[in-house]
């Protein structure tokens, strides 16, 4: 793992995400190394060479670049962790996200966090100083050992299960984003009946399979579930309705249970 620490020149920028106004992200790549992660598109404007999951820059500065005194950000969203894990395991050592939080709270957005690291209950302390904030754990594969192949050094399901818990018990709102969902391999209706009693929404995404990604899944599939490479095939050819059957089956399923429901599918 290469560990560089950098310096930037801003930290707070505009969001391209659906839903959101501005975004920050502590570190440049990420330790989890999810081989379907879509982030490593990243490594076109840093120059890195290293595969995606083993580099990390750390953007040593970027606490003290959060004004201390603004309105500029009040009633605007900050998502933290759009293109890297803001609890992947350096941040253990570096408590940058953790001293983000801290510089945001005087400003008070509307704040949100993703992860996939039961390491965020750590700051639960910080969340309850904002008004107005959501956390988010993402979670598709409940198979612990598919998860080692799929996202190497990412917490396990129990641990975020066991964190969203904890987040809920203290009374903050809490989202579980299942994304992305794998074609048979992704339970999300055994995720919902596992999580519905501490989750406050639901999120859902469909694997895109990105031509960066593409190989890394073929290979995976080959190794671990070699009776689905045909059906993903399928799935992914030119006339195939699979994802809008499956996006119909999750609406109708929330609606009959009423769960709180978001659908991000990529259907192109």
């Amino acid at each position: 793992m290469k560990i560089k620490e950098i310096k930037v020149k801003s930290i707070i920028v505009k969001s391209n995400l659906p839903e959101g106004d501005f975004v920050i992200n502590p570190y440049i790549g990420c330790q989890h190394g999810c081989k379907y992660c879509y982030a490593r598109f990243m490594k076109r404007f840093t120059g890195h060479i290293e595969p995606w999951g083993e580099f990390v820059d750390i953007k040593i500065n970027a606490p003290d670049l959060i004004p201390k005194d603004t309105n500029k950000y009040k009633d605007k969203s900050i998502t933290i962790g759009s293109v890297t894990d803001p609890y992947q395991p350096i941040e253990r050592q570096y408590k940058l996200t953790r001293k983000i939080l801290e510089r945001l709270i005087p400003l008070q957005p509307h704040l949100g966090l993703m992860t996939k690291s039961d390491l965020v209950v750590r700051d639960i302390d910080l969340f309850k100083q904002f008004k107005d904030c959501i956390v988010a754990l993402s979670l598709s594969i409940l198979d612990d050992k598919i998860r080692k192949e799929l996202e190497p050094l990412s917490s396990s399901p129990n641990k975020r299960i066991n964190a969203l818990k904890e987040v809920h018990k203290n009374k903050i709102p809490t989202a579980l984003f299942i994304s992305p969902i794998f074609p048979e391999i992704t339970d999300w209706k055994k995720i919902i009946n596992k999580t519905k009693s501490f989750v406050d929404e639901y999120w859902f995404e469909n694997l895109n399979l990105y031509p960066s990604i593409k190989r890394e899944i073929y290979r995976f599939l080959k190794k671990n579930k070699p009776e689905l490479i045909e059906k993903y095939k399928n799935i992914y050819s030119k006339n195939s309705n699979y994802w809008d059957i499956e996006e119909r089956n999750i609406k109708e399923f929330c609606k009959k249970n009423k769960i709180n429901c978001r659908i991000y599918f990529h259907h192109n």
